[in-house]
Formats: C-alpha cells, sequence, structure tokens
C-alpha cells in the first residue's frame, strides 16, 4: 500500500510505499476510494491536538469497499461500500460507554490520530465502527458526510431548534448543515472572515439569507448559532448575536483560547456548549437521512500524492466546500 504519513507535527506528510495491512479479529480492511480532508486533520499536521499516535496516516473521512475480514467478521461482505469516521473504537466499560454517551468514552481509538487513517491505498477500521453506505451516491460526494456532515449535524441537534440560525465559518460542515436546516424550515444567517466575499456569495447561493463577516451584528437576533471556525474570539461574537436564552455551539475538537467577555453577553441564561465526536447512532442517523435530504456536497478533488495542497488550501481559506483525496 501507499500512503501519506505525517512523521512529526508541523512537516509535510511524506508519500510512503508501506506493507499491505493485515486486519485483526473483528477488523477489515478497506481499499480507499476518496478521503475529505477535516480541519482537524489540520489540527493533527499542526500539533496543535496533544498525545496522538507518531508517525500517523491522517484522514477520517473515508470511503472504500472491503477488501479482507477479520476473524469474527460476519455481518460485512467484501467488496461492499463501507464509511470510516473519526471514532474508530471505543473501550465499551468505561461509564460514558455504558451510559450509552459513547462520543465521551475515556479511551478510544481515533480514525487519523491514534490509529491510521485514510490518507492512503488501504485502510485498517474495526468492522462495528464502520457505516454500510450502500450503492446510491458517489464516493468523493459522499466523503464529506463522515465527519464534516456528522459532527455538523450533531452541532445542529445540540443548536435546538430555533429558527434562525447563524453558522460561523462557512466550510465544508456549514454547506452541509445548511442545506439539512434549510430542509427543517430554518432560516440560515452565514458569518465569515471579513472581506471574504466569495464565501459569503455561496452561502447565499445555498440558501442563506443573509451573510456577512463575523463581527456583523445579523438583521435579526439569533434563537443559536453554531461555530465551526477553530477560533475562540467568535464565541462572545456569537453571543452578541444570540438572543436570550439562546445558545452557541462550539463544533470543533480544537477552539484557539476563547477572550474574556463581559458577563452580560452570557447572562439572561444565553449558552456556551460543545460538541465532542460522535456516536454510531449519530452516523445511522445522519447516513440514513441524507439520501433523501437533497444534500449536494460541493468538493475539490485531488489526488494522494497532492495532500500537502490539499491541507494547504483548507488553511489558507482556499476552499469552497470540501477537500477530497482520490488515490
Amino acid at each position: 500500500m501507499h500512503a501519506m504519513l505525517l512523521r512529526k507535527t508541523r512537516s509535510p506528510l511524506e508519500w510512503t510505499e508501506m506493507p499491505d495491512p493485515v486486519p485483526g479479529p473483528g477488523e477489515i480492511r478497506v481499499r480507499v476510494s476518496a478521503c475529505g480532508v477535516c480541519r482537524t486533520d489540520l489540527h493533527v499536521v499542526d500539533g496543535e491536538l496533544p498525545d496522538g499516535l507518531m508517525p500517523i496516516i491522517p484522514g477520517h473521512e473515508i470511503v472504500g469497499r472491503v477488501t479482507a475480514l477479520g476473524a469474527g467478521v460476519d455481518d460485512i461482505s467484501l467488496g461492499q461500500r463501507v464509511g470510516i469516521p473519526w471514532l474508530g473504537r471505543t473501550c465499551g466499560v468505561c461509564p460514558y460507554c455504558r451510559a450509552n454517551r459513547e462520543n465521551l468514552c475515556d479511551h478510544p481509538l481515533l480514525t487519523g490520530y491514534t490509529r491510521h487513517g485514510g490518507f492512503a491505498t488501504d485502510a485498517i477500521a474495526d468492522a462495528r465502527f464502520a457505516f454500510p453506505l450502500g450503492e446510491d451516491g458517489d464516493d468523493v460526494g459522499l466523503a464529506p458526510l463522515l465527519c464534516a456532515g456528522l459532527i455538523g449535524r450533531r452541532a445542529l441537534s445540540i443548536a435546538g431548534e430555533g429558527e434562525r440560525l447563524g453558522l460561523y465559518g462557512f466550510g465544508a460542515a456549514a454547506h452541509i448543515i445548511a442545506q439539512v436546516a434549510k430542509g427543517q424550515g430554518r432560516r440560515i444567517f452565514a458569518f465569515t472572515r471579513q472581506g471574504d466575499v466569495r464565501s459569503q456569495e455561496f452561502a447565499r447561493s445555498l440558501g442563506a439569507e443573509w451573510a456577512g463577516a463575523s463581527e456583523e451584528l445579523p438583521p435579526e437576533a439569533l434563537d443559536a448559532a453554531i461555530i465551526f471556525a477553530p477560533v475562540g474570539a467568535l464565541v462572545p461574537l456569537a453571543l452578541k448575536a444570540v438572543r436570550k436564552g439562546g445558545r452557541v455551539v462550539c463544533a470543533g475538537i480544537h477552539m484557539s483560547d476563547i477572550p474574556s467577555f463581559p458577563y452580560e453577553l452570557l447572562w439572561e441564561e444565553r449558552q456556551v456548549m460543545s460538541v465532542a465526536n460522535l456516536t454510531r447512532q449519530d452516523g445511522l442517523d445522519f447516513l440514513s437521512l441524507a439520501p433523501h435530504a437533497g444534500i449536494k456536497t460541493r468538493t475539490r478533488i485531488y489526488k494522494l500524492q497532492q495532500a500537502n495542497q490539499a491541507l494547504d488550501d483548507l488553511r489558507d481559506g482556499r476552499l469552497d466546500g470540501a477537500a477530497v483525496l482520490v488515490p
């Protein structure tokens, strides 16, 4: 197999030949057909997440076909198309797992962070944490759903049922969740970097009724806001934009420090919440919904060997939608 391997943080990925992986008990091997590039991959590469496996193959929005079955796998077939997400395995015995909150597991394996991921021609996955994808939709279009879609949907659920929804950072996750929210009859307000006219026009093309800079106030107070950009300074800005009793949801695994802000922004029962990982049920629910929700992902395809370019384009804000690597 070949992979784009990160040998040390804050350095380029290296095109590397590796032995073909062999699935262990309960595992499957997948020939990767597409792997989305997520902002979490940037956090791994840039050394912003501690205690990861090193060297590591990043990537956790994996679509592929099963090419080998480990012992004991009897509910997945050779040749079946599956998706492999960020949550690669949980311990099953910690208090969170026992309480059906496996997204908070004390001892998880996380794809592309603490176990090898999908910036490769082949990948190993725990069969219990691989999602059957069926045959509808193309591989490239499905890949971003495996994290941008799943985490976005969880963030949307935590945001509550309010009608006026603000999305801060209009990238891969926001462009998917904007479509889901519109389908639910919500009104979308999009916030981007100052002067990012391209992203604002992209948001309007997906049904946002207002789009502007993150520092601006929307024309109406928001019921809820979801922050996808990993920028702590957006938290007080979003609190200022939501109504009394409104909710601000931080959807990223990493965020720069939140600056101090006056208590009056939080007062009147406003809330700040975070989203952590996902559960398998999140995946099953969202991936069964997606084919019927009319979601169309906007993607830019890169060859696997161009993973560093894809990461640079994501880091520098040169993408509308999602980058996807294709071996």
